[in-house]
């Protein structure tokens, strides 16, 4: 009895909708919520183990099930499970993959289970509204310290602020919507609501470094500046649907990591530098927490003369690890070393993908502009 009970589990999964993580779209959950009657990956189903007054999770092959348990999952399932509480997700609210930080997944699954926000709208409210302000801890950029700093956004001014005190008249920053990203970076922050907001000043790339001590209020924040967002290209590109602005929301780095590079004429020597790749901007920092990059160089498309080689020049000296990148440009050739082959192969990929596209009218714009500081 108990075996054709799981077996009748199982079979549940091969129901269309049911083959992928309700939550983060995972293939091949093995867990479901019989309280929910949802689907779910090993991944998601920790967090739902954290609302047990909302989810009440077993594995698929392991757990033994009886027969209204079964009969629950049968008459809902992933797909009901959407058209219920997914039934009113904004448009640019941030749906996590299974590759996004625990954070992301965890605040969805709260928002759609426990706290319905997609069933009601009124509860939206905090990243809908267009203003929103607020203290968030912001690492200092000269001695890494964290401090409390008030932050303002106002889709009316087109613009996330900040003040250095609370009474202050003049904000120290003003971050332009338009050139504005933001994306969680756990890791590198040394906090698990760590997000990393980057904004042009002066065509060169600024980052800030915030969290909160409540993932909801950061991942709230986060979503209001995608919501900011949204709404300002909506007015940029008026004939554009949802689907073509919601990618440009924000974006995470195409790769990040430690390279070897050295100069323009190639004669001095390697130093290691933090790398990051955001689009076709391949950004370079002392290290991976410094408010401004050393330097950009801008990777085109290979029919604006830009190609990816493996390897060195011949007779390239002075670089310390063995595995060597070189980028060709119209203007003059970069050289990185990497310490192994496996981030030799990852960098050269990340490369080609940018030269293997082609330009969009908007990144001959960049291009014209870019300033490369040696």
């Amino acid at each position: 009895m108990a075996k054709e009970r799981r077996r009748a589990v199982l079979e549940l999964l091969q129901r269309p909708g049911n083959a992928r993580c309700a939550d983060c779209g995972a293939p091949d959950p093995d867990w479901a919520s019989y309280t929910l009657g949802v689907f779910i990956c090993l991944s998601c189903s920790g967090i739902h183990r954290n609302i047990p007054q909302v989810s009440k999770v077993k594995s698929v092959r392991l757990d033994a099930w009886d027969e209204a348990q079964v009969e629950f999952l049968a008459s809902h399932g992933n797909d009901a499970a959407r058209a219920r509480f997914e039934s009113k997700v904004p448009s640019f609210y941030y749906r996590p993959t299974p590759s996004d930080c625990q954070l992301l997944r965890e605040q969805w699954i709260r928002a759609k289970y426990e706290r319905q926000e997609f069933i009601y709208p009124e509860k939206q409210e905090p990243y809908s509204a267009g203003y929103r302000e607020g203290f968030l801890w912001k690492r200092g950029r000269d001695n890494g310290q964290f401090l409390s700093r008030k932050f303002v956004l106002t889709e009316r001014e087109g613009a996330l602020k900040y003040f250095n005190r609370n009474d202050a008249k003049e904000p120290k920053a003003v971050m332009k919507i338009e050139h504005l990203n933001a994306t969680f970076q756990p890791a590198k922050i040394g906090h698990p609501h760590g997000l990393q907001v980057t904004y042009l000043k002066d065509n060169s790339t600024r980052n800030i470094f915030i969290y909160h001590e409540d993932g909801k209020e950061i991942v709230d924040w986060f979503n209001a500046l995608r919501a900011a967002r949204f709404h300002y290209l909506q007015v940029a590109f008026p004939g554009a649907s949802d689907a073509d602005l919601v990618p440009k929301l924000s974006r995470n780095y195409l790769k990040e990591g430690y390279m070897e590079k050295t100069g323009p004429k190639q004669t001095e020597g390697f130093r290691k530098r933090w790398f990051t790749m955001d689009d076709r901007r391949l950004m370079y920092f002392k290290d991976p927490l410094d408010a401004f990059a050393r330097g950009e160089v801008f990777i085109g498309s290979k029919e604006s003369g830009y190609t990816v080689l493996h390897g060195f020049p011949p007779s390239t000296q002075g670089h310390h690890w063995p595995h060597g990148i070189t980028i060709v440009t119209p203007d003059r050739k970069f050289l990185f070393a990497c310490e192994t082959e496996s981030d030799q192969r990852e960098w050269v990929a990340a490369f080609q993908k940018a030269v293997d596209r082609p330009m969009l009218p908007q990144e001959y714009a960049v291009e014209a502009h870019f300033k490369h500081k040696p």
